[in-house]
C-alpha cells in the first residue's frame, strides 16, 4: 500500500542520522574551553621547539593559558542534555513525515482508484484519432459546397484550424486559418497564425 511506501521511505532517508546520533556527544562551552586551551598550551610547546617563539615569550604566554585554564576549570559544568532525551526526535519524526505527506497527499487524491492499464489507454488514443481524421474529412466536404467568401466558410476554415492545431499539425493549421482571414481579418486569429507558423518553421529546423 502507498501508506506503507511512505513509512519506509521515511525510514531510509531517517535511518543514517537515526545511525549517527548514537555516536553524538554533546559538549558544553566549559569542556570545549578546556580542550582548546590544552590544544593551545600542545601547540606553544611545539613553537618553542622550533625556535619560532622565545622563551621569555613563551613563559608568558604559557602562564596566560594556565592561568585560563584554572579559571575555566573552577567554573561549574552546565546540563547538558542526555543523548537519550534527543533520541526521541528522530523516531517521532518517521511517524510526522508520512502523517503530513497523507494530510497534504489526500485532499485531491484517489488511492483507491484502480491503475489504468496502458493498452486500453492506447486503445482510445488511436480512436480519438481516427475519429478526428473523420470529423476533418467531414468539414472539408462540406466546405467544398459552401461559397468561399461567406462566412459560413470563414467560420469552417477557424473550425478546421483549431481541429488541426489540437491534432498537433500547426502548418496545416495556419493554412486553414489563412484561408480564413482572407474572408475577413480578425487580430486574435491572426496571432494564431503567427504562433503556428513559429511553432511549424520550429519543426522543420533541424
Amino acid at each position: 500500500m502507498i501508506w506503507l511506501g511512505f513509512v519506509i521511505l521515511s525510514l531510509i532517508v531517517l535511518a543514517p542520522f537515526m545511525l549517527a546520533q548514537r555516536h553524538i556527544r554533546l559538549r558544553g562551552r566549559r569542556e570545549s574551553a578546556l580542550v582548546l586551551y590544552r590544544a593551545q598550551l600542545v601547540e606553544l610547546e611545539n613553537e618553542g621547539e622550533r625556535g619560532r617563539i622565545g622563551p621569555a615569550e613563551q613563559a608568558q604566554a604559557k602562564l596566560e593559558i594556565e592561568r585560563r585554564l584554572l579559571s575555566t576549570a573552577s567554573t561549574p559544568e552546565e546540563v547538558l542534555p542526555k543523548a537519550g532525551r534527543l533520541s526521541w526526535l528522530l523516531p517521532a519524526m518517521v511517524l510526522l513525515l508520512p502523517a503530513l505527506a497523507i494530510a497534504l497527499y489526500l485532499p485531491g487524491a484517489t488511492p483507491m482508484m484502480p491503475a489504468a492499464p496502458l493498452a486500453p489507454r492506447i486503445a482510445a488514443a488511436e480512436e480519438q484519432a481516427r475519429q478526428d481524421l473523420a470529423m476533418l474529412d467531414m468539414l472539408r466536404a462540406k466546405l467544398q459546397t459552401l461559397d468561399p467568401h461567406s462566412e459560413q466558410a470563414r467560420q469552417g476554415f477557424v473550425l478546421m484550424g483549431n481541429m488541426e492545431a489540437g491534432m498537433g499539425d500547426a502548418a496545416a493549421a495556419s493554412a486553414a486559418w489563412a484561408k480564413a482571414l482572407e474572408i475577413r481579418s480578425d487580430p486574435q486569429l491572426l496571432a494564431l497564425k503567427a504562433q503556428a507558423d513559429a511553432a511549424a518553421q520550429s519543426v522543420k529546423a533541424p
